[in-house]
């Protein structure tokens, strides 16, 4: 893993633009994988304001996303349909048809988690593979425990999760308490993964995610055996790692 240290938030999601544009510009089929979440909203304006001033195509890529809420419709304004159309795809030219979610009401959950995976497959795998890292060092919504083969899955959602998602509705009962998300094992076939991290919150997990052992109570620790991820975190973020660590990772 290397890990490129930048000075704050919004330097973060400046860098991290730069690096999703230009993969895009070089390679225009692109298949993204996309997170969701307070980390990468910076960083979708900032891809959006490139496209307005450099018209960096999406017309030929297509997005899957790492996963959606059970139980909400896409319009409902807490599900990450609608928080990708609204922060995202409304302010570039990628056509809907190639824009890739699970489905929070399906008829058949397993069904659905199959079809996803098989979407995936379809498209040839996921070449760029955007994530953030919960506080207790989940990717996706791969809770603590999460067996590394794991492939798209329904998580019961833990409550220290459900509570940092509780802001963003009226009340933490109306968080739900379930979702479908794509596995670790679907994350890490990714050809290369970009993990956004940012402020004091995540500095006791990015100390673990560097200075500790791959194990499944840390589901990130398992980008340490991934041959191509990059980091890019910020001075807080950091600011618990040990020098002799930052020497090891950081550029």
């Amino acid at each position: 893993m290397k890990v490129i240290e930048v000075k704050d938030y919004e330097e973060m999601s400046q860098k991290a633009a730069e690096i999703i544009s230009s993969y895009v510009r070089i390679k225009p089929h692109a298949v993204l994988g996309l997170a969701t979440g307070e980390t990468v909203l910076g960083t979708y304006a900032a891809l959006a304001e490139d496209y307005r001033n450099n018209q960096t195509s999406y017309r030929k890529v297509r997005t899957v996303n790492l996963d959606e809420y059970i139980g909400l419709n896409p319009e409902h304004p807490n599900s990450y349909h609608y928080y990708m159309k609204h922060h995202f795809f409304q302010f570039i030219d990628i056509p809907m048809s190639q824009t890739y979610l699970p489905n929070g009401l399906a008829a058949d959950y397993q069904e659905e988690c199959t079809r996803y995976e098989e979407v995936i497959e379809t498209l040839g795998g996921i070449d760029l593979q955007v994530l953030g890292i919960g506080r207790n060092g989940h990717i996706g919504f791969n809770e603590p425990g999460t067996s590394f083969d794991s492939t798209t899955h329904i998580v019961k959602l833990a409550e220290s999760t459900r509570k940092a998602n509780a802001r963003f509705f009226p009340s933490l009962e109306q968080v739900p308490t379930h979702a479908i998300t794509m596995g670790i094992a679907t994350i890490m076939k990714s050809r290369q993964i970009l993990l956004l991290v940012s402020g004091k919150k995540k500095a006791s997990i990015m100390s673990q995610l560097l200075e500790g052992n791959v194990t499944p109570s840390i589901p990130a620790s398992i980008l340490q055996t991934h041959p191509n991820v990059a980091i890019i975190a910020d001075e807080e973020a950091l600011s618990l790692v040990s020098k002799e660590q930052r020497k090891v990772h950081v550029q």
